[in-house]
């Protein structure tokens, strides 16, 4: 059995959506910048960038420390990327089951901060890339203007030759579901990851998510 959906597409958030990257991720930012004297808690990093990447992700890790962001940090973010791109990530719980029970004829797609490379590897880890097939955009390469902005939504739609509107987009960020709403999608903020701490439901819905589930089954439910 299939699970009923009553839009015509469904866009994915990734990192702490379908894998548990965010919260080891809040605790290495988090570390790197209490040894430099900036003292950070986990929930303080996923607070302040959490949903960013690229330039703009750089651009608040700069005000943060105040001045440029130093060589090693680059050094050792891609030596931890380079390791889960090859070892793999769990899945958000729940993740992989609710997107095989999805009718096989319901486009989807990710709409994404991270790069290709990194979705592509973890799909292929979960066993979900023909799912996906190919489907993905990326903030940091697809549009000028990466979240908040609603461009990566529009742009994963369109891909996807699907009316916005008729969308429903599933997030875990502050940013992400800031951006979502605006692109005029349905938005259902996610609080499955590990790294949702107590009182992310509330931020999620003052941000104008419609719906706020704890999990995949309240996320199917949502959709039906």
């Amino acid at each position: 059995m299939s699970l009923p959906c009553r839009f015509d597409a469904i866009l994915f958030d990734f990192d702490g959506v379908l894998i548990e990257s965010e919260a080891a991720g809040n605790r290495r930012l988090a570390d790197w910048l209490t040894a430099r004297g900036h003292p950070t808690s986990p929930a303080d990093a996923a607070a302040a960038f959490m949903g960013l990447a690229g330039t703009d992700f750089l651009a608040a890790l700069a005000a943060r420390i105040g001045g440029p962001v130093p060589d090693d940090f680059h050094a050792d973010y891609q030596a931890a990327g380079e390791a889960a791109i090859a070892d793999g990530l769990p899945e958000v719980a729940g993740a992989v089951a609710f997107v095989r029970a999805l009718p096989a004829a319901l486009p989807i797609a990710v709409a994404s901060s991270s790069t290709t490379r990194w979705i592509a590897a973890h799909l292929a880890h979960l066993g979900l890339a023909e799912r996906f097939g190919g489907r993905i955009s990326s903030g940091a390469e697809h549009v000028a203007r990466g979240k908040p902005a609603p461009d990566i939504y529009l742009h994963a739609a369109d891909g996807l030759g699907v009316d916005i509107a008729r969308c429903a987009i599933i997030e875990d960020s502050v940013v992400g579901v800031t951006g979502a709403v605006a692109s005029g999608a349905f938005v259902i903020g996610l609080c499955a990851g590990t790294h949702c701490g107590h009182g992310h439901r509330d931020l999620l819905l003052a941000r104008g998510a419609q719906v706020v589930a704890s999990d995949f089954g309240e996320v199917a439910a949502a959709l039906a």
